[in-house]
C-alpha cells in the first residue's frame, strides 16, 4: 500500500515573507529614525560614557544602576545602545526577507541589504569618532549616513508597495525632473545643517565650543537660504500637481512635507535665538530625519511601476541574475 506524495513545505522565510516583510521594513524605518534622537539625546547630554565597557554597561552588569555621580547618563547611552542592537535585527530581517524574494527585481533585492550594510558601516563611523575625539567632521558625518539610511529604508518601503515595471510618471514633465532638485536642496540643507552645528556649541566635545572655523551665524543664515529654496521648489511642485489635479495621496504626502519643512524653519529660528536649548536641537535632528524620509516617500508618489508581482509557489523559476538593473 502506498500512500500519495505530498508537495514539499516551502522553505520558512517563503512562509514569513507575504505577512512579514512590510512591517519588518517599516519596523526598520521606524528604528532608523529613532535612533536619530537616541543618539542625539548622548551627544547633547554628553553620555557618550555613561557606560564604561560594552557590551556590558558596567563590569559584571549588563544594566545600567543610577549612581548620583553619573546621574541619567548610563540610562541614556544603554538606551541607544538597545535601540542600536534592535536596529540590527531588524536590518538582518529585511535583508533574509528581501534578498530572497525570487518574485522581484535584482535592483529591489540588493535595495534590502543597504540598512544591514549602513548598520554596519556605523558601527565602524561610531568607532572612529571615539578615536578621534568626537570631532565634529566624524560626528557630522555620522548623522549624515543615518540621514540616508532614513532615505534609503524609506525608498525601500516605497518599493516594497509596488511592482518592478518601467517607471511611468504621473505628473508633467517639468514637476517630474523638479524631484532631483528638491533632492539636491534637501542634501544641501542638511549638510549645512551640519555644519552649523560643527561651528556652535554642541559640535562633539563639550569643552571646545567652536571647532570648525567658520562664522556659526554666516553658516547658519546660508543654511536657512537653503530652507527656503527647498520650500519655494516644493511648493511650485505642489501647485503644479493641485493645478492638475493627480492622486490624492501625491498631494497629501507632498502638504505632510511642506508641514514637517515649515516645523523644521521654526524650530531651527527658535533654538537659534533661545541659546540653543537641547531639548530643541534634538527635536531638530529628529525633523531632520522626517525630512529626509518625506522627500524619499514624496518622490515615490510622483511615478506608478505596477501592481507587486504575486510571488509564485513551487515551480518557480530561478532568481533573476543579481547584476540586472
Amino acid at each position: 500500500m502506498t500512500t500519495p506524495a505530498t508537495a514539499p513545505a516551502a522553505p520558512l522565510l517563503d512562509r514569513l515573507r507575504p505577512r512579514w516583510t512590510r512591517p519588518a521594513i517599516v519596523a526598520n524605518l521606524v528604528a532608523q529614525i529613532v535612533i536619530v534622537g537616541t543618539g542625539g539625546a548622548v551627544r547633547l547630554t554628553g553620555s557618550g560614557l555613561g557606560c564604561s565597557t560594552w557590551p556590558e554597561c558596567e563590569p559584571g552588569e549588563f544594566t545600567p544602576r543610577f549612581h548620583e555621580a553619573t546621574s541619567i547618563h548610563p540610562f541614556i547611552e544603554f538606551g541607544n545602545r538597545t535601540i542600536t542592537g534592535v536596529l540590527a535585527v531588524l536590518a538582518i530581517a529585511v535583508a533574509l526577507l528581501v534578498f530572497t524574494d525570487r518574485s522581484r527585481s535584482a535592483a529591489y533585492r540588493w535595495l534590502g541589504l543597504a540598512p544591514l550594510a549602513g548598520v554596519a558601516v556605523q558601527a565602524v563611523v561610531g568607532g572612529i569618532t571615539v578615536l578621534v575625539d568626537l570631532h565634529p567632521a566624524i560626528v557630522g558625518g555620522h548623522m549624515l549616513i543615518s540621514m540616508a539610511l532614513v532615505a534609503v529604508s524609506t525608498w525601500l518601503l516605497v518599493r516594497s508597495t509596488e511592482g518592478d515595471a518601467p517607471p511611468v510618471p504621473l505628473v508633467d514633465r517639468t514637476t517630474y525632473a523638479l524631484r532631483w532638485l528638491l533632492a539636491l536642496l534637501a542634501v544641501a540643507v542638511l549638510v549645512l545643517g551640519v555644519v552649523v552645528t560643527g561651528a556652535g556649541p554642541h559640535s562633539g566635545d563639550e569643552e571646545v565650543g567652536y571647532r570648525f572655523a567658520v562664522d556659526p551665524y554666516a553658516v547658519a543664515r546660508l543654511h536657512a537660504a537653503s530652507v527656503w529654496l527647498f520650500v519655494a521648489v516644493l511648493v511650485v511642485m505642489l501647485v503644479r500637481v493641485l493645478r492638475a489635479q493627480v492622486g490624492g495621496r501625491t498631494r497629501t504626502v507632498g502638504l505632510v512635507l511642506l508641514a514637517v519643512t515649515l516645523g523644521q524653519g521654526l524650530i531651527g529660528y527658535v533654538q537659534l535665538f533661545t541659546g540653543l536649548p537641547i531639548a530643541l536641537v534634538n527635536l531638530h535632528m529628529i525633523g531632520a530625519a522626517l525630512l529626509a524620509a518625506g522627500v524619499a516617500s514624496f518622490a515615490g508618489t510622483l511615478r506608478s511601476r505596477g501592481r507587486v508581482p504575486v510571488e509564485p509557489g513551487a515551480g518557480t523559476p530561478a532568481a533573476a541574475p543579481l547584476t540586472a538593473a
